[in-house]
């Protein structure tokens, strides 16, 4: 079922116009990390991503762009946007741990999102934000500003 899901979701995925724009870059990339071991402060798909891990991983091989590993602080570094305006590579925030912005993914599109996480798979996984779980803990939805030429200006947020 896990494998059938993967390729249903990889082919709509990768059946984007042959000048895909960097946010299907995002997804498509997230996806392909799928089932990546999860390890607590995590930055590698090979020993293991935590959900900042991941997401910092993602956008800096995709875009250049260096991520903070804490979950807050990319919150608090990248461009607030209401839930209406989410696009695919987008990120989505969750109360996980009692404090806000505790957990982070990747919006996909079609209320579905992924993200590393512990306690559900052990790994990085594909989720979606009507989930009950999840629906009750979003905490909110941003936007990493990305240069229009990579190679020209990377932004770091550390």
């Amino acid at each position: 079922m896990k494998s059938v899901l993967l390729s249903a979701m990889l082919v709509v995925l990768l059946t984007q116009p042959v000048h895909a724009a960097p946010s299907d870059d995002i997804s498509i990339y997230a996806v392909s990390l799928v089932g990546s071991p999860y390890r607590l402060g995590g930055t590698s798909p090979e020993t293991g991503l935590d959900c900042s891990g991941f997401v910092d991983h993602v956008f800096r091989q995709i875009t250049g762009v260096k991520l903070p590993h804490d979950s807050l602080a990319i919150s608090e570094s990248t461009q607030t946007l209401d839930r209406a305006d989410l696009q695919p590579g987008d990120l989505v925030f969750f109360n996980t741990l009692d404090h806000a912005f505790s957990h982070v993914g990747i919006y996909l599109g079609d209320d579905r999102f992924v993200h590393a996480t512990s306690s559900r798979t052990g790994s990085v996984m594909v989720s979606r934000l009507s989930d009950p779980y999840w629906r009750e803990r979003f905490d909110g939805a941003r936007r990493v500003a990305v240069p229009a030429d990579p190679s020209v200006a990377v932004a770091s947020f550390e």
